[in-house]
């Protein structure tokens, strides 16, 4: 198992939502296929077929808990986890 899918794992269980890596987590949005646009201290992922926007910014060295749970659902919803 690759880092990147065991970090998928690490946010697909939602046991350490306070505690996912900010860098960690926009290289894994980059790789399942989102691009980013960098406004301040503002990420915005897009991605095309996918609705919503995920625009999240760092806590410290961390992700933000609530937005760690908005990408998992988006993860979910869209099935984007088989791409890995």
């Amino acid at each position: 198992m690759s880092k990147l899918e065991k970090f998928l794992v690490k946010i697909l269980s939602g046991n350490a939502d306070q505690n996912i890596d900010f860098h960690e987590l926009c290289h894994l949005l980059q790789h399942l296929g989102f691009s980013l646009r960098i406004k301040g201290s503002h990420h915005i992922f897009t991605k095309e077929n996918i609705d919503e926007i995920i625009n999240i910014q760092p806590e410290s060295k961390n992700a933000k808990a609530y937005q760690v749970k908005q990408i998992r659902k988006i993860i979910i919803d869209y099935k984007l986890g088989g791409s890995l």
